[in-house]
């Protein structure tokens, strides 16, 4: 299936792509949204088509006050349903009745302890079920995400993956947004251009990397978070 998805969708553009998914697995194709730049041209796309994908957001506990303006806005503007996961209270609980509220910043595997409750399993319950998800990621947006494919296989998560703005460059990204009257997170208007958690979020300066501002404190190589890991 997913070669003939890549045969039937290779050089179209992403609004496209997007009625493409619509027609062919409708309600079984979900859109994630944690409404970056990129997450909010794709909703106005969905939004406009009228489309039958539904969205969903992960709200970890942990978000800027500027995320949930941002999901405010959109919510007014397009008239959309967002279904947002929480994570398992009891883990939440446990986690922070063991290690305390930071306990991400001691290393790398208990910020990833951290990242599983808050966004990994939250994940596995939205998509559950679903044929396809569709991402907001672009190719430039790190070294590790621009050797995927616009289209690919989800081993971990046993989904087709598609990301219709892969080859999007900022600058269109921010051209769409400007052009359309996009609502957008205004953290991005300072520095910040990958944005997550308040606590693992800074901005980022110039001539840095673009997710220089996640997880600053770790190893270049060792930022995402294991949302977009597709082989086990």
């Amino acid at each position: 299936m997913i070669e003939q998805i890549k045969s039937d969708l290779t050089g179209g553009d992403a609004r496209s792509i997007l009625q493409y998914i619509d027609e062919h697995f409708g309600a079984n194709a979900v859109f994630s949204t944690s409404f970056g730049i990129e997450d909010q041209v794709i909703t106005h796309m969905l939004a406009e088509e009228k489309s039958n994908i539904s969205i969903f957001t992960l709200d970890t506990g942990r978000l800027f006050p500027e995320t949930y303006y941002v999901w405010n806005r959109t919510l007014d503007l397009y008239n959309l349903e967002i279904k947002a996961f929480y994570p398992n209270s009891e883990a939440v609980e446990e986690l922070l009745s063991k290690k305390g509220p930071s306990s991400f910043y001691n290393s790398v595997e208990d910020r990833k302890e951290c990242c599983h409750i808050r966004k990994i399993e939250p994940l596995k319950r939205a998509i559950e079920g679903c044929q396809v998800w569709i991402t907001g990621i672009r190719a430039e947006q790190s070294q590790n995400r621009d050797q995927m494919e616009f289209i690919e296989w989800d081993e971990v998560n046993q989904i087709i993956k598609i990301h219709p703005l892969y080859n999007w460059t900022l600058e269109e990204v921010e051209k769409y947004l400007k052009n359309n009257f996009v609502p957008y997170n205004p953290l991005h208007d300072k520095g910040f251009i990958s944005i997550g958690c308040q606590p693992c979020t800074r901005a980022v300066q110039d001539g840095e990397d673009f997710r220089a501002g996640r997880w600053w404190w770790e190893d270049k190589s060792k930022k995402e978070c294991g949302l977009h890991v597709t082989h086990k």
